[in-house]
């Protein structure tokens, strides 16, 4: 089987599978296992708590803390390789997946992995799926696990004007610490986990001024209570109607966050519960954005409505003028050129299916990593994985 991206979801499903006697190699397109977290800003630390983030077969060390820190991620994920002996190829990108019946000739021949079609199409052994990659080569599989990540391309919002922009614009992806930025005033656009942090480490760090933009109210929890809440919505979630989840969070809410309404950030109309299904993950908050949000440090604004030469037009007719403009806009999964032709997204580019099922028609592709997890998307992975290595062995590999 072949397992695209050595990240968290990609690692999980390969060790799954060699749990369950099924050979994976792993194509990544970094040069080491854990790159992608050490590009992340310095002051990130895990939401959810270490005994909930840790992968099937390998705790998290103690020594790490309850809130593992940016760098001892990475290195958990590169001892995690180690530990299982993982097949990894680095320092190669998957450009396109192809149905074998449907490729035509490719440039170099394919490694195969697993034993049998695997009831995928491949018929009398041969491989399923092929999958071409960065130096020509052609790669044929029975299965293909495809567990990228959500974060593969940042996202900037094509504001009007923003092509005329004259100052600083950066996505929050290239941010790393507040020192570039001590005595600037800055706008951080989007109030998920991401924007608040950066917005509260800029104003710890010496930024003359913070604004934060928003575009949908947050909801906001406290990091202690944010590894159980998440593990009591997983379990209400399956027993009570979400309508019933959603007021008894926000009761839990009320009593441990302040309400921010006379700071300009009121609690949002739609609840805890429902918004995390669609998506939207609470922020979770050691504190910081709170305290700073009523100190006035971090001053949370209407979103951003257009660019011009020299600042930026807000959606209430504001105009600013920020030494900089940090964009926590998200980020796009990249999934479209690599298997959009298949028909296997929806139309925000999501896999349509995702775990042990396959997509109508791809028999044999898989997605890991992709689902709007409650209860923590570190913990929906070695779930998914555990699905996808039941699934292979039951039909062969």
């Amino acid at each position: 089987m072949l397992v695209v991206g050595a990240g968290p979801a990609g690692l999980a499903t390969a060790a799954a599978l060699g749990r369950a006697g099924i050979r994976a190699l792993v194509l990544d397109r970094g040069a080491r296992v854990g790159d992608s977290w050490r590009r992340h800003y310095d002051r990130l630390r895990l939401h959810t708590p270490r005994g909930r983030s840790e992968l099937p077969g390998m705790p998290i060390p103690r020594r790490y803390g309850r809130w593992v820190p940016r760098d001892r991620m990475a290195h958990y994920l590169e001892e995690y390789a180690e530990r299982h002996e993982l097949e990894i190829v680095h320092n190669v990108e998957v450009a396109r997946i192809d149905r074998a019946a449907d490729a035509g000739p490719g440039p170099g021949s394919g490694v195969g992995s697993g034993s049998g079609s695997g009831g995928n199409g491949g018929g009398n052994g041969g491989p399923g799926w092929k999958v071409a990659a960065t130096g020509g080569r052609v790669l044929d599989a029975h299965r293909v696990v495809v567990a990228a990540g959500s974060c593969h391309t940042p996202y900037v919002p094509d504001w009007p004007g923003r092509d005329v922009y004259r100052g600083e614009l950066l996505h929050a992806a290239h941010y790393r610490n507040p020192a570039p930025y001590e005595g600037k005033d800055v706008l951080v656009v989007g109030a998920g986990n991401t924007g608040a942090e950066i917005a509260v480490d800029l104003a710890d760090g010496g930024a003359k001024r913070v604004r934060l933009a928003v575009r949908t109210l947050p909801h906001i929890v406290r990091r202690p209570m944010a590894g159980w809440g998440a593990a009591a919505g997983r379990l209400l979630g399956g027993a009570l109607p979400a309508r019933t989840v959603d007021r008894l969070a926000a009761r839990v809410s009320r009593l441990a966050v302040p309400d921010l309404g006379a700071y300009g950030l009121p609690r949002p109309a739609s609840g805890l519960y429902t918004r995390a299904r669609e998506g939207a993950v609470p922020i979770v908050d050691d504190g910081g954005l709170v305290a700073a949000v009523r100190e006035r440090r971090v001053i949370p604004v209407p979103a951003v409505a257009a660019l011009d030469a020299g600042g930026v037009t807000l959606a209430d007719g504001e105009r600013v003028e920020p030494d900089a403009v940090i964009a926590a806009t998200g980020w796009r999964r990249g999934l479209e050129d690599v298997v959009g032709h298949l028909d296997v997204l929806d139309d925000l580019g999501r896999p349509r299916t995702r775990g042990w099922r396959s997509p109508e028609g791809a028999a044999g592709l898989h997605f890991v990593g992709y689902a709007a997890a409650v209860g923590g998307s570190l913990r929906e992975i070695g779930a998914e994985a555990g699905m996808v290595a039941r699934e292979a062995a039951r039909s062969g590999g």
